[in-house]
């Protein structure tokens, strides 16, 4: 079916795999993985007494079933699958065949890993420690300021629950004395409102009390100023800190992001009683 009888199937890989080299870059571990997988394909078909160049849909099938049975996880299942379309649709394309079998081909369900969640008590003890380490008068003032810098972080966020592209990029105007609302402009540049809690407002307020007394006469419009190029704190440097912090309170790195803060303060509302949609407009969700 399908089939020019002078062209090997092997050939027909080795030419879908010039396309990738040519047409996409693909660097030599790319193309060796996509050899291997479709090698693999060949040695199925073989056995089946089938051909690459002339299978049609339930012979792929048979293939991702054969898979299965032999213990593939659902990420290689998936990556072979990738493998197997693209090179049915090259095939076609080329004019090597007349129709792409693999075109219909449904992929395994892969599940969903679940979201990192830290326990309020977890969350606290980040917060106490960055205290600590804030009014520990042994270390040197620029130690400190970085600690009540990184106290601040972690209160508005777990207060406001603040995408971190917003949260290190705050105007200076956030830490009014009198604020109790935060103008947050967020994904699709719209703006919504976001109440703070007194610790938050407290962490912001000796924040900059330490930060005015270390540069005095520096001026800024960004809550977190930085010398970098945007002006302001960015998100890796927080990601850092943020990593070191856990680690000094036994949270391992591959647990604490900033998106896991996020993430805490909508778990830990709900948990509480909050209702759901509320929680899904201060967290800025459509």
């Amino acid at each position: 079916m399908n089939r020019r009888p002078t062209v090997s199937d092997e050939a027909l890989v080795e030419l879908f795999l010039d396309m990738l080299a040519a047409e996409r870059g693909a660097g030599k571990n790319t193309l060796d993985a996509y050899r291997n997988d479709l090698a693999d394909l060949a040695a199925h078909l073989r056995a089946e007494g089938r051909t690459i160049a002339g299978a049609d849909t339930d012979d792929l099938r048979g293939f991702l079933a054969s898979l299965g049975e032999r213990g593939f996880k659902a990420s290689s299942l998936a990556r072979r699958l990738s493998a197997v379309r693209q090179l049915y649709r090259f095939l076609y394309a080329e004019g090597k065949r007349t129709d792409d079998p693999a075109a219909v081909l449904e992929g395994p369900k892969r599940g969903r890993s679940l979201p990192k969640v830290l326990s309020i008590k977890e969350v606290d003890g980040l917060l106490a420690h960055a205290r600590k380490d804030m009014e520990n008068q042994k270390h040197p003032p620029a130690q400190r300021l970085r600690s009540a810098r990184l106290l601040c972080l972690l209160e508005v966020v777990y207060a406001t629950g603040l995408r971190v592209s917003e949260l290190v990029a705050l105007p200076a105007a956030s830490a009014r004395r009198d604020q109790r609302m935060l103008v947050v402009r967020g994904k699709g540049d719209k703006e919504r409102l976001v109440p703070l809690n007194q610790a938050a407002k407290r962490a912001m307020a000796e924040y900059l009390k330490m930060r005015g007394e270390a540069e005095p006469k520096t001026a800024t419009k960004w809550l977190f100023p930085s010398f970098g190029e945007q002006g302001h704190l960015t998100r890796q440097h927080f990601a850092r800190e943020l990593k070191t912090l856990g680690s000094a309170c036994g949270i391992s790195s591959e647990r604490l992001s900033p998106h896991v803060l996020r993430h805490a303060f909508a778990s830990h509302l709900l948990h509480n009683g909050a209702d759901l949609r509320v929680v899904q407009t201060l967290l800025g969700h459509a």
